[in-house]
């Protein structure tokens, strides 16, 4: 007897092969992603569908079995056989990645080289006896017999590949690798079938009675339809997990996702985005949702990137402010077009840059604040070297001698030094003038020296002028007036009457004073720097029973008083 294979058949169970193969490597990619329990499942997942594609395959090629006669298949067989190609095909895949017979070679170096041929042999032999016991359940009127020769190479060609199957799983990484991989083992799987069915000898029974069954096309077309839609299930569970994967990994990093289609329509927005736009989680969206989100004035510049960005010119990168808030957000998004080139829609990223422009802004503060800082420094310097050059100068002047103009000069810088003190203590913004006073007749008994006013803040250039003024009059009193007595006093009062500084130095209980012959280096420091630089008056009295000082400064907006 003679036995024909219907090429319908045997075109759908190729095709059937093939797309097992690509869904099974494509579901071994899902794998990669994943780690520990995760990966074990997404591997039985690999495994079933790849068993599920071997044996459909299997069962379509046979309903295309022609042995001249009706073919009905028994039950309980055909099951076997689909367990056996799952089981076996999972166990194998197990073996592979997950290692299961580490333990048995962890001792010898390099055995691990032995996993794959295991795995391959583990694979193959059950894909035979797939086969083997699948045929077994074919009832007809013929008994089966077979070629030894045959079947001991439709064993090798199940081995084989099933060992290419497993090397492709561990191997495979683009779109091209994974086709051709696919192609190789669905022609393969299919030539182990078509091998084992050349091995097939009929012979003519009469003891065996055809039990009629169902139309070999229909059950071809149920057990395709029913295998590629979990083929295709598969494919759209891997879709959806590695598009999870991804959302997930972006929502790690704080970034959020969009997506519309085009034309533009309302868009999908992931959480974190609609966190970053201030959109409620249960709010429906609508096509201008982001625009809506900016200012009027950003929102042309804004229309005119969409469109080049939709039009292919460039891709969407721009940053805004969310409109009312001073929030800002980085908004990207690319252009993703067919196969043949139609656009279909856009997707890009959003992230919130509210602290990177605040670190920004406050980068820009501070460089304009260090600028003004060198330029104030810049002209404390040159007023400092003036005022040092003048002291110098007015020294000079009034000093017989080298000896008593390094005495002088050197008393008066560091004067000038302790009021610097001061005021880098106050960050060159405000001193107190009792602090400026104190210091200046620090050297002097406690019980000679009596201050009284309220506190008074004065700008830098202020300390400066008054500290040297101050400086003057306490050596003054030291060497000629109420300071150089024992039971001499200087009594110093302030106040302050709408902004203007009113100050009496008095003293008492020193020799008798008179009136100088010529103007001093003190009456020259005061008149340049109260009269003239600070727009205050002075005047020096000389009456017997002690020296007298009065100022009149206004301080203005430059200062700050505490009552």
């Amino acid at each position: 007897m003679h036995h024909d294979h219907i090429s319908l058949f045997a075109a759908v169970a190729i095709a059937v092969a093939i797309l097992g193969a690509w869904t099974a490597l494509d579901l071994f990619g899902r794998m990669r992603a994943h780690l520990g329990s995760t990966r074990i499942k997404w591997l039985g997942v690999a495994a079933l569908v790849l068993g599920i594609s071997i044996w459909s395959m299997h069962f379509i090629a046979m309903l295309g079995f022609d042995p001249g006669s009706p073919v009905s298949y028994e039950i309980g067989l055909t099951v076997v056989s689909f367990l056996l190609a799952v089981a076996g095909t999972g166990v194998a895949f197990l073996l592979k990645i997950v290692n299961a017979v580490a333990f048995l070679t962890a001792s010898r170096p390099g055995s691990k080289r032995f996993v794959l041929p295991a795995g391959g042999l583990l694979m193959g032999l059950s894909i035979a006896a797939m086969h083997y016991v699948g045929m077994a359940a074919v009832r007809t009127t013929a008994t089966l017999g077979y070629r030894p020769a045959l079947v001991a190479l439709s064993v090798l060609i199940a081995v084989v590949a099933s060992t290419a199957a497993l090397t492709a799983a561990r191997r495979e990484r683009s779109q091209g690798w994974r086709a051709l991989a696919a192609v190789i083992l669905g022609l393969a799987i299919a030539s182990m079938h078509y091998t084992g069915m050349a091995a097939v000898i009929l012979a003519p029974s009469s003891h065996i009675t055809h039990v009629g069954g169902a139309s070999p096309v229909a059950l071809a077309a149920a057990v395709t339809a029913g295998c590629v839609t979990i083929l295709f299930l598969a494919l759209g569970a891997s879709i959806l997990d590695q598009r999870t994967n991804v959302l997930s990994a972006i929502d790690a990093g704080g970034v959020g996702f969009w997506e519309a289609a085009l034309p533009l329509r309302s868009p999908i927005l992931s959480d974190r985005a609609r966190e970053i736009l201030s959109i409620p989680h249960d709010a429906r969206l609508g096509p201008t949702e982001i625009g809506d989100r900016l200012s009027p004035e950003d929102l042309p510049i804004h229309l005119a990137a969409l469109a080049r960005a939709m039009a292919g010119e460039a891709d969407y990168d721009q940053e805004w402010r969310l409109a009312g808030t001073n929030r800002w957000f980085h908004l990207r998004g690319r252009l993703i077009r067919s196969r043949s080139g139609r656009p279909m829609r856009m997707s890009g990223v959003i992230t919130d840059i509210t602290d990177r422009r605040q670190a920004y802004q406050a980068l820009a503060d501070s460089e304009r604040q260090q600028r003004i800082l060198i330029n104030e420094l810049n002209h404390r310097v040159k007023n400092t070297l003036a005022t040092v050059q003048s002291i110098a100068r007015q020294t000079a002047r009034r000093t017989p001698d080298i000896k008593m103009f390094t005495t002088l000069f050197e008393a008066r810088l560091l004067a000038l030094s302790n009021t610097q003190n001061l005021l880098t203590a106050g960050n060159w913004e405000w001193v107190d003038l009792r602090d400026l006073l104190v210091q200046e007749l620090a050297p002097y008994a406690d019980e000679q020296v009596h201050l009284n006013g309220p506190s008074v803040s004065l700008n830098p250039l202020q300390t400066q002028g008054l500290g040297m003024a101050f400086h003057e009059l306490a050596v003054n009193a030291a060497k000629y007036g109420a300071l150089s007595a024992a039971g001499g006093q200087v009594r110093v009062d302030w106040s302050l009457n709408n902004g203007v500084l009113l100050l009496d130095w008095v003293e008492s209980g020193g020799p008798a004073v008179r009136s100088p012959e010529r103007r001093g280096f003190g009456s020259d420091l005061i008149d340049s720097t109260i009269n003239r630089s600070l727009n205050g008056s002075a005047a020096l009295a000389y009456p017997p029973e002690g020296f007298a000082f009065s100022l009149r400064l206004p301080l203005g907006d430059t200062s700050e008083t505490v009552a």
